[in-house]
């Protein structure tokens, strides 16, 4: 990535330079990024499945309140970061650092509001996201210090988009990929006691679950701390409490920006905790299979939303300048290419569930025979995904809010919510695994009408303004 010593120099390069490469370059740290971040989230399902499939499951359960954090996180880092680029784009960069400031400082006192009212209710929280008596004892020892580190979580979310939003992809790679290399280092260390292997003595501290979660916050907050120190270096918006402005209007043009993102990532955690309660009357393998299944699916997918990133700034600072064919030809580029990695992700995946299913789990046979099947029912779809993804990003971020929103919704609310509802009624826990390959669809049958409208209407905009 070149080195500019200026915002004019950025916003020259970001404007000018040839498409597919100006993508890969932003999106090559993003995608690493967002590998790593879904390499330790199945870190944590690995090392924790070998106490058990009560202890796997409750890494489910929890997986629902952390993508309650997200969805803070994002809602205000992609609001504030939509923001900053299209500005930055308009050359504006005292009014973008406004917006970065408010949104990190907001976001960082919303997760200490969650902090105090998730541990005040602990227990019925747990429960309410769906663990059996079985599971309960490990969830509420890994929610609790999930909770304590939701401040800096969700700083991190912020301080991460902003940083990509601004065009400075490696250096928010940089506080993601350190965080996440070290999570793996420590869940063994903290979850397992001291043993013998090979001949070695290996400490640990001998804190099961809970210490697969004190681990993420520990990591966690490292990241936070790099973000943080690389924001306002080379080029980046420095994030100050002077910046901050609480005027309304300043707010709501944050949420605003940001409701595509709290719809989804907020869906996501419903959708988790429905899936949870869908699977809980075929009892702990059920769950347990399902959560290495939502692990392995993110992980799919991750490299996509990277790539995704990658053309989000590039859309933002083009839209902003009005040079709209760069970013209908940016949009094409990443749809195509999405799709065609997703296919050759999908057929891997599908080929080798039974070898992925059983690197999680090999204790359970239960556990493995229904983790496959999932498992191959969930990649029959994630090749659609693609078109969705790419679509969903490039509305929020040239702030089509209302179509963002939708697409936003589709996936894991408006299709997903009745879908497994209804399926497991009608065909048990085929209609568990059934739901989200299905709900895909459906979000892609819509997609298409959305992203079509506005691709004329940019069409339409970019013919107004040679006029």
């Amino acid at each position: 990535m070149p080195k500019y010593n200026s915002p004019e120099e950025k916003f020259q390069w970001l404007t000018t330079a040839p498409l597919p490469g100006l993508i890969g370059r932003l999106a090559a740290p993003t995608i690493i990024s967002m590998l790593i971040t879904s390499i330790y989230n199945m870190a944590d399902t690995y090392f924790v499945g070998n106490l058990g499939k009560s202890a796997q499951g409750a890494v489910g359960v929890v997986f629902s309140l952390m993508a309650i954090i997200q969805a803070i996180g994002f809602t205000f880092g992609n609001g504030a970061g939509n923001l900053v680029s299209r500005l930055l784009g308009q050359q504006k960069q005292e009014e973008a650092e406004t917006f970065a400031a408010t949104g990190f400082f907001s976001a960082i006192l919303t997760g200490v509001a969650l902090a105090v009212l998730g541990l005040l209710f602990l227990e019925p929280l747990v429960s309410v996201l769906g663990a059996t008596e079985t599971i309960l004892p490990y969830a509420r020892d890994y929610a609790r210090f999930i909770l304590v580190g939701a401040p800096w979580m969700v700083g991190s979310l912020v301080l991460n988009n902003l940083l990509r939003f601004e065009g400075n992809s490696a250096q928010a790679m940089i506080g993601i990929t350190t965080g996440g290399i070290l999570n793996m280092l420590l869940d063994p260390l903290f979850i397992f006691p001291t043993r013998q292997w090979h001949g070695l003595t290996v400490y640990g501290w001998d804190m099961g679950v809970g210490g697969a979660a004190l681990a993420t916050i520990i990591s966690q907050l490292v990241s936070f701390c790099i973000l943080l120190y690389n924001s306002g270096r080379r080029g980046s918006l420095a994030i100050l409490w002077k910046r901050v402005s609480w005027k309304e209007k300043r707010l709501l043009h944050i949420i605003k920006g940001g409701l595509p993102s709290f719809y989804r990532q907020g869906l996501a955690s419903v959708a988790s905790i429905l899936l949870n309660w869908a699977a809980k009357p075929y009892g702990d393998a059920a769950i347990a299979a399902m959560t290495i299944v939502s692990k392995v699916n993110m992980f799919s997918g991750s490299a996509l939303i990277g790539f995704g990133q990658g053309f989000q700034p590039v859309c933002g600072f083009n839209y902003g300048a009005g040079l709209y064919d760069r970013v209908r030809r940016g949009y094409r580029y990443c749809v195509g290419v999405g799709t065609v990695a997703l296919c050759g992700i999908a057929a891997i995946m599908f080929l080798l569930a039974p070898q992925v299913v059983y690197c999680f789990q090999k204790a359970d046979p239960k556990v493995v025979e229904l983790g496959i099947v999932a498992l191959r029912c969930q990649m029959l779809s994630l090749p659609l995904t693609a078109y969705v993804i790419i679509n969903n990003m490039m509305l929020q971020t040239v702030g089509e809010n209302g179509r963002a929103s939708i697409l936003a919704m589709a996936r894991q609310g408006l299709f997903f919510v009745p879908l497994i509802l209804l399926l497991p009624r009608l065909f048990e826990f085929v209609g568990v695994m059934t739901a989200q390959p299905l709900s895909d669809v459906c979000a892609f049958l819509i997609a298409i009408p959305l992203s079509v409208g506005f691709l004329q209407k940019m069409k339409t905009m970019e013919e107004e303004k040679k006029a």
